[in-house]
């Protein structure tokens, strides 16, 4: 994903929305479900970055430690 993209071309790649072609009266999921599943999805990623910000944060403080 390019970070300079404007709001539309984001939603490329394997990111991108994934859209589903079939009438509802084949699609099984409800409105809920789908958001839920959405925002698992967003829970997950923000999780991953908590962490990734933490790990950055430990290894900082064990480079200045290391310094001195």
């Amino acid at each position: 994903m390019d970070p300079y993209a404007k709001p539309k071309e984001r939603k490329v790649g394997a990111q991108r929305p994934k859209i589903s072609h079939l009438p509802s009266s084949v699609e099984t999921r409800t409105r809920r479900e789908r958001q839920a599943e959405k925002q698992a999805v967003a829970a997950e990623r923000r999780a991953i970055k908590k962490s990734a910000r933490r790990h950055l944060k430990e290894q900082l403080l064990a480079e200045l430690e290391e310094d001195e």
